[in-house]
């Protein structure tokens, strides 16, 4: 029963990403931008043929085969996690899987994603992204947090492990 609220999260972010992007591509023109803060973050309507940060254009085939592939990894691995996996790694997996599927979507449907946050810093445009993008990233972002917190706990239990047989030597009576 715990993995449902995983998978409510992920429902959660695909709805808003398909809301977001489907507000933009349908009140906005190609290209058009509209100012949140200054020249520094803008929501514009912009079209991405490729992956993150506009690499391997036009590869729509390509990306449909390995985002079928991450997205059934990610149900597997969280019906596998659902009942010792920490919160803070269902989390993460829930919202790369929320972010993959409403990118997926788009891609099978149009052969593009829609983007729409601009950050200027300077003279330097980070790359345009979308509501799954930000998913994917703190989602991924959770996942390493969880795996060093874990390597953390980890090597200290091995040393609680390693001064309990110490101290056993060092009880134990010499006949």
């Amino acid at each position: 029963m715990r993995a449902v609220y995983y998978y409510v999260l992920a429902l959660i972010l695909f709805v808003i990403d398909f809301v977001t992007k489907k507000m933009i591509a349908t009140k906005m023109d190609l290209a058009e931008e509209i100012s949140v803060i200054g020249n520094f973050f803008l929501i514009t309507s912009h079209r991405n043929r490729g992956a993150a940060f506009g690499i391997l254009q036009e590869q729509r085939t390509f990306f449909i085969i390995i985002t079928s592939v991450i997205l059934i990894g990610l149900i597997t691995y969280i019906q596998l996690m659902r009942k010792t996996g920490k919160p803070i790694l269902l989390t993460g997996l829930a919202l790369v899987l929320g972010g993959a599927l409403g990118n997926f979507i788009d891609r099978v449907r149009f052969g593009e994603v829609v983007d729409f946050f601009k950050f200027n810093f300077g003279d330097y445009t980070f790359p345009i992204f979308n509501v799954a993008d930000s998913g994917i990233v703190i989602g991924v972002g959770l996942i390493l947090l969880d795996t060093l917190l874990s390597a953390r706990e980890e090597k200290k239990n091995m040393m609680q492990d390693n001064n309990k047989e110490s101290d056993q030597h060092e009880q134990q009576p010499v006949s």
